[in-house]
């Protein structure tokens, strides 16, 4: 088994700086909004940017300077890129071949990583007739039978069909094991299936970073909420819930904050019951969005997804005034500690 990776990555210019620590056998999903920094920390680690400060590690191995080719690590990108003029079979042969293995020795690496993913059938074939699913399962193959000592994926299943995606991340499970893995997606079913710890970037650092069920289940920064799809808002946590620093209470049957101290409460927006004149904090309608066939609706910090015939009814508007209730069951309270806040 290969070292653990440890990272720091400085690119004054693009305003990243960012610490990253990945276990031997661990993979993490690093996500955030689009300019966070997640492709400049991939670059990085790849070898294609020289960061300006800092230091990449992998085991023993300091690799800041060293070049790509010659670093031992394995990216696979959104799209697969084979070579056009290759067999799959030579397709993902290239890599042992182009680190000195002889042909014997690569054609016995590419048969074991085409079956490792369950695509040793194509290897005859001709990249142009695989379908996007399977190059992608062949680059995955190609990035296997280098034996990388850390496997980089950077939005490997984005532009693959939701049939595809399936296959494909059984076959990424299959690659991450055993090594340091690294996997920038967009994607939080990905992110829950391949995943043991998320680092979430905001603004070029990171925002909060720890075990995939408590990020998600317990979010502590605005990305990492919306990522999850549930609410998050801010406020004091009180004997049975959370007053809310815009005003009203949310009441919670799973609080783990002290009253008094500053709190987070996070709730499933489907959860929410808007009214006219019922129970929850009174706000004022700021939007409203179709959201997956339902009707989001926007009310300063809370939010509420609800049916059109539902939205139609309480004849919502904004600058109309609503109550937003949460069952209590549904409403979990927890300190914001060992993160950022972002907003």
């Amino acid at each position: 088994m290969t070292g653990g990776l440890h990272a720091h990555v400085v690119v004054p210019e693009r305003a990243v700086d960012v610490h990253l620590d990945i276990a031997a056998d661990e993979c993490v999903a690093l996500v955030g909004p689009n300019g966070a920094g997640k492709s400049t920390v991939v670059e990085a680690l790849a070898g294609l940017l020289r960061p300006r400060a800092g230091e990449v590690r992998l085991g023993d191995r300091v690799l800041t300077d060293t070049p790509a080719h010659r670093r031992g690590v394995g990216l696979v990108a959104q799209r697969a890129d084979l070579f056009p003029h290759l067999s799959v079979a030579r397709n993902v042969a290239y890599g042992p071949r182009a680190s000195g293995a002889g042909s014997r020795e690569a054609r016995h690496r590419s048969a074991v990583a085409l079956a490792a993913v369950g695509v040793a059938g194509l290897a005859d074939r001709a990249p142009d007739t695989l379908s996007g699913g399977q190059a992608q399962r062949v680059a995955i193959a190609r990035a296997l039978a280098t034996d990388p000592a850390l496997l980089l994926l950077d939005e490997p299943t984005s532009a693959l069909d939701v049939d595809a995606r399936a296959e494909v991340r059984a076959a990424l499970a299959t690659a991450r094991a055993g090594r340091p893995t690294l996997l920038v997606t967009h994607d939080p079913l990905e992110a829950v299936a391949l995943a043991d710890r998320i680092v979430v970037l905001e603004d070029g650092r990171v925002a909060e970073s720890g075990p995939a069920e408590v990020v998600l289940g317990r979010p502590r920064s605005a990305f990492a909420a919306s990522f999850s799809g549930l609410v998050l808002v801010r406020g004091t946590a009180t004997a049975g819930g959370i007053a809310l620093d815009d005003g009203g209470e949310l009441s919670s049957d799973t609080g783990t904050a002290p009253p008094g101290r500053a709190a987070l409460a996070a709730y499933h927006p489907t959860a929410a019951v808007p009214s006219r004149t019922g129970a929850g904090p009174a706000r004022t309608v700021t939007a409203l969005e179709p959201r997956d066939g339902l009707v989001r609706v926007r009310a300063g910090e809370l939010v509420a997804d609800v049916t059109v015939a539902t939205a139609t009814a309480l004849r919502l508007a904004p600058g109309e005034s609503v109550r937003i209730a949460v069952p209590a069951s549904e409403v979990v309270v927890y300190e914001p500690t060992g993160a950022r806040i972002a907003g």
